[in-house]
């Protein structure tokens, strides 16, 4: 049986470091691809303006009709109209931006949009490690600590559409440690990047070391503070990622995020704590490394325009 395929999509991930795009053809490959700064502190309109001018760079590379712009943005947005429900201050007044409004004034394409860490989940479970799975937990760790679940490769973003901030999961040993949310004592607090770079510190360690890649160097070499840092908030990424699938019990756990690069080490902690907070009946699920990287979001917002019959 011949399937139809839709036509080319642009798909953007949209954070408040860059602007990455890529050009797919009607067949779901992708073609092209750039980047540009994102202009976070300038202001929702010139981060609009920065995001037409990717569209236009990759539709002067088709040679094909463009039928749809799809986005991976940071924010809670809204799936149904494309709104960005709410935000952090990384993107200067983004929170209420009207993606579809704008951007079809500025492109003339049709717009559909969801979370930026959505689209990570949806490119995985559709075209990476979740394909062929019924129900995937994505779990994100890098900058902050994000997630997604899908279910038969749908997104379920919650009825606030905020569903997936799984850093925000309550973490014993974050326990006075202020969040970027606001609160304290959640996860992100003691196992994200930066988290693990500022626990470094407060053990003690050289405070010429200025960043977690480093402090994941100095872990390798042995030294001590830096194991303890790494270690601990990979083993409260893995509490916090069992008691996820204590609830939702997921056929799989895909781990994304710049700190599932992190090494041995770290997965091996991760690994850990996931045994030490796991219930017997989903102590077996499968916990994996992403494959698309940073195309991940790529796959997920173009597969907004993909008719259900085409993400198989």
């Amino acid at each position: 049986m011949v399937i139809a395929h839709s036509g080319a999509v642009i798909a953007l991930d949209v954070g408040g470091t860059k602007i990455a795009g890529a050009l797919f053809d009607a067949h779901r490959h992708i073609i092209a691809t750039t980047q540009v700064r994102t202009p976070a502190s300038e202001g929702a309109p010139a981060v609009l303006e920065a995001m037409a001018g990717v569209v236009e760079e990759l539709r002067a590379r088709s040679n094909e009709a463009i039928s749809g712009l799809g986005l991976g943005v940071a924010g809670v947005i809204d799936p149904v109209n494309a709104k960005v429900s709410s935000a952090t201050d990384t993107i200067s007044g983004w929170a209420g931006t009207d993606l579809r409004a704008e951007l079809m004034a500025r492109t003339s394409l049709e717009v559909r949009a969801v979370n930026d860490v959505h689209a990570h989940g949806l490119g995985e479970a559709l075209r990476g490690a979740g394909r062929g799975a019924e129900e995937v937990l994505l779990f994100a760790v890098g900058t902050g600590i994000g997630g997604a679940h899908l279910v038969h490769g749908k997104l379920l973003t919650g009825v606030h559409h905020a569903a997936g901030h799984v850093g925000h999961i309550d973490s014993i040993d974050a326990a006075g440690l202020p969040c970027s949310c606001g609160q304290t004592g959640h996860v992100e607090a003691i196992a994200s990047g930066p988290a693990i770079h500022r626990h470094y510190l407060r053990l003690g360690g050289d405070t010429r070391i200025t960043d977690t890649k480093a402090v994941t160097a100095l872990a390798l070499a042995g030294d001590q503070r830096a194991h303890q840092a790494l270690a601990t908030g990979a083993r409260a990424a893995g509490r916090a990622a069992a008691s996820l699938a204590n609830v939702l019990d997921p056929e799989l756990v895909i781990v994304s995020g710049g700190m599932a690069g992190a090494g041995a080490l770290w997965w091996n902690s991760l690994r850990q704590g996931f045994a030490e907070s796991v219930i017997g009946p989903v102590a077996k699920t499968g916990i994996v490394a992403a494959e698309l990287g940073n195309e991940a979001a790529f796959y997920g917002a173009a597969s907004l325009f993909w008719p259900s019959t085409e993400k198989e």
